[in-house]
């Protein structure tokens, strides 16, 4: 961290995690864990987690309680990002983004790349934003969850980090929400 940020305050958010995954279950949920515990080390709030099934439906239906709640500022979701029928947590999510953050897939195949070579093409690892919240989506190994958060969320969820990070412009995700209603 540069002199300059580390002057600015560190600002904690509140984050939720969903596991989405068939077989997978609170004892058994090794990626859930990674995320909760890498955002609490950060010095994150954990918001929420759970684990949802494979089912468009399913995952919508939690996504759409997480995005009304305002103390939840970001979800990580992990699992559901490969291509095999159903892997569904892309279609979930993509459908509820009001703009998709594409660069971030962008940085998590440079940064999975480097561990697993052109492997790496089998995530379809995206981002977006939705009712004035982020939605990462992650695949659902442990690893992988690591590689992002290591990466690329414990950077960019860290107003501290320079040149630009999206804690800053958090307050103005919603924007067009505002104009609406005006």
């Amino acid at each position: 961290m540069t002199a300059s940020a580390e002057s600015r305050p560190f600002i904690p958010i509140r984050i939720a995690v969903v596991t989405v995954s068939d077989t997978r279950n609170s004892q058994t949920d090794k990626s859930g864990d990674t995320l909760a515990e890498r955002i609490e080390t950060a010095g994150h709030h954990l918001a929420d987690r759970q684990i949802v099934k494979d089912d468009v439906r399913a995952i919508r239906a939690l996504m759409r309680k997480w995005l009304k709640r305002t103390d939840i500022d970001a979800v990580i979701s992990t699992g559901g990002t490969g291509l095999t029928g159903r892997d569904v947590t892309v279609e979930a999510m993509r459908a509820l983004f009001e703009k998709e953050i594409e660069g971030f897939g962008v940085a998590f195949h440079m940064i999975s790349f480097e561990k697993i070579g052109v492997s790496t093409v089998q995530s379809r690892a995206t981002a977006g934003v939705a009712n004035g919240k982020y939605i990462f989506c992650l695949p659902g190994s442990p690893g992988a969850c690591r590689d992002g958060w290591d990466g690329i969320l414990k950077s960019q969820l860290d107003y501290r980090h320079l040149p630009c990070n999206f804690v800053e412009i958090m307050p103005r995700l919603a924007e067009h929400l505002h104009r609406r209603k005006g």
